[in-house]
């Protein structure tokens, strides 16, 4: 009976590092596929010769950066970046309000997500004790659910992050390299998922927390 166990558990631990090594390569495939297509994007040639067309073209990249911006591990910066050299001040103003509204539709796409949906999908990872969490949570309002996870947070900087949660965001937002953890579309999904904050208190710390660079263009 002891053998059969053990042979078990190997056999789960094998297919939870199988499942989770395909979720990595599917997460990485996206990020480099939002790479390649922003590469297919020549923002420099969008010139006064294409009068007729500027604006039609100015558009659909800008459509295109807020749909990039929004999904988990896709990059946009890119994009944005050559919007605010071409434009000029007005650039750096649409990518801005770009930006609030890219990173808001993910926030409310995480609030749609069904709590059954995330579980199942923990459950296939055989994520266990995450998915009981999300269990616990799901009947519970705003204040309880921080108070849940208050207590059951064992790491001091998870904590903090929980107490902090509002400022840890707008750092993560700003942190190099925040495409590892999904970039702003997944950090918007992960805080609307956690239904720890509302709509609006995230949509105030948004207009601070992106507002760095495009002010820069903007002054600059």
């Amino acid at each position: 009976m002891l053998l059969v166990n053990k042979s078990q558990d190997r056999a789960v631990r094998r297919g939870r590092y199988l499942k989770l090594l395909l979720l990595i390569l599917v997460l990485v495939g996206l990020h480099f596929t939002g790479v390649w297509l922003e590469e297919q994007i020549n923002i420099g040639g969008i010139t006064p010769r294409q009068a007729a067309m500027r604006d039609l073209l100015i558009l659909g990249v800008v459509l295109f950066y807020i749909l990039l911006m929004a999904i988990p591990f896709m990059p946009g910066m890119e994009i944005g970046l050559g919007l605010m050299m071409l434009l000029g001040s007005k650039g750096a103003v649409l990518v801005y309000l770009s930006t609030l509204a890219a990173l808001s539709i993910s926030y409310l796409v995480g609030r749609l997500i069904p709590s059954a949906l995330v579980c199942r999908f923990l459950q296939w990872l055989h994520l266990e004790r995450a998915r009981l969490l999300v269990l616990q949570l799901e009947p519970l309002g705003r204040s309880e659910r921080l108070r849940l996870l208050q207590d059951q947070l064992p790491d001091k900087v998870a904590l903090f992050l929980v107490n902090h949660r509002y400022l840890s965001i707008a750092a993560i937002l700003n942190m190099p390299g925040n495409a590892l953890i999904g970039g702003g579309g997944g950090i918007g999904l992960m805080v609307g998922m956690s239904r720890i904050i509302p709509y609006w208190g995230y949509l105030a710390m948004l207009t601070l927390a992106v507002a760095p660079i495009p002010l820069w263009f903007y002054f600059g």
